[in-house]
């Protein structure tokens, strides 16, 4: 974590997460929460009770290490949540798009985001659950919220996973390397190679000043390698989720300790000429939610890319929300 612990640990003390779902993306990240001391109080909510509570029985005993209290809870209990992370709906299959699941996902969220909504009318609601722009836009119509407090975790896993690839073939740490993916947390996904850059230089001038060849054909490779991970990760295991549930934590922790980080998520606005639509940018984080202060400055090929990225975004949703 990049904040003190002695920071982290103060702020904690009133902070209550709730995360709805228990299956593997939301008990890794109710793990992971609880290690990070950011909160006090984790909530745990999921259909299966039985269930919800083994994972608690066996969460509450890595609390006793972590000073926080776990619990099975109900929607009732989203009450005072300073945030709620939805994880709960089906999981993609090998061989399924992300966008394969959105019937079934909607539905779920029509039953799930009014409750939340009704018991904590005042917190920040963060989407897990794929096809995760399409939902975080429902998320917003069906819970009434603020654009700024219903975010999506979108690419900010891919967004890692990118800076992964890049820092690995140019040998250098991912945290030096300053690069974005931007619209769908899926196939239509954008890395902003214009602005991506190591050491304050964009990557041909870094490739110029080390002396190597810039190899556009290597850094395609490394984008679909970036796009395909998941598939490709749900293709071994049948799932993902220590990836998720470290990058969820990632974004609440700015969010609790009012940090003002820049990070690519997923959030309703209008975008690349598309009006109404979820998909990433960077934004602000804080107390108040996610803010869009500044317009990424992208290329007429990526402005292009990030029209068709929105266009297939809000046609899903359209379709699944029955809008004309």
């Amino acid at each position: 974590m990049s904040v003190p612990s002695t920071e982290i640990e103060s702020h904690a003390k009133s902070i209550k997460v709730v995360i709805v779902g228990a299956g593997s993306v939301g008990v890794t990240t109710a793990y992971a929460l609880l290690l990070s001391h950011l909160a006090a109080e984790i909530v745990l909510i999921d259909i299966d009770k039985n269930r919800a509570l083994g994972e608690v029985m066996d969460l509450s005993h890595a609390a006793h290490f972590a000073h926080a209290k776990v619990t099975v809870g109900d929607y009732e209990d989203c009450a005072g949540a300073t945030a709620v992370i939805i994880t709960a709906g089906v999981n993609q299959k090998p061989g399924q798009t992300r966008m394969d699941l959105v019937k079934t996902n909607y539905g779920l969220f029509e039953q799930i985001v009014p409750q939340i909504a009704k018991h904590a009318p005042n917190t920040i609601l963060i989407v897990a659950t794929n096809p995760c722009d399409v939902l975080t836009q429902a998320a917003h119509e069906l819970s009434g919220f603020p654009v700024q407090r219903v975010i999506g975790s979108g690419t900010a896993m891919d967004t890692t996973r990118f800076r992964h690839e890049l820092g690995k073939h140019y040998g250098v740490n991912p945290r030096n390397v300053h690069a974005v993916i931007v619209g769908e947390h899926g196939d239509s996904q954008l890395p902003v190679w214009s602005l991506a850059s190591i050491a304050g230089m964009r990557l041909g001038d870094y490739c110029k000043q080390k002396g190597i060849a810039y190899d556009e054909e290597a850094m395609e490779a490394l984008g679909k390698r970036t796009r395909e991970a998941a598939y490709e990760i749900i293709q071994r295991k049948g799932k993902t989720n220590y990836g998720v549930a470290s990058v969820l934590v990632s974004i609440l922790e700015p969010i609790i300790t009012n940090a003002d980080q820049l990070v690519t998520v997923s959030r309703v606005g209008n975008y690349a000429g598309v009006e109404g639509v979820a998909l990433s940018m960077p934004c602000k984080l804080n107390r108040k939610g996610a803010h869009q202060d500044v317009e990424l400055l992208l290329n007429e090929k990526e402005k292009e890319a990030l029209r068709m990225s929105a266009t297939s975004i809000k046609e899903c949703f359209d379709s699944v929300a029955k809008k004309e």
